[in-house]
């Protein structure tokens, strides 16, 4: 009896410490992405500039920077 009960113990523990190590991993990785993401933005003004012209749009600066400050509004939320 007092075997089955340590047991259970053991094993309670290790599910529980498993579930929260994968919770704090979680929150962790997606700190770290999101500030990540915030000092290395995936698109920066060049790469957009050869978008549109691909587009075969002419880029003005002030497309661009309607279309930066759109991307950052969108990053925010």
């Amino acid at each position: 009896m007092k075997e089955e009960i340590v047991m259970l113990w053991i094993i309670l523990t290790g599910v529980l410490s498993l579930i929260a190590g994968i919770a704090l991993g979680f929150f962790i990785a997606r700190k770290y992405m999101m500030s990540y993401l915030e000092k290395n933005p995936p698109i920066n003004e060049n790469m957009l500039r050869v978008m549109m012209m691909q587009m075969g749009q002419k880029p003005s600066q002030k497309k661009i920077n309607q279309m930066m400050k759109a991307m950052s509004a969108q990053m925010k939320k």
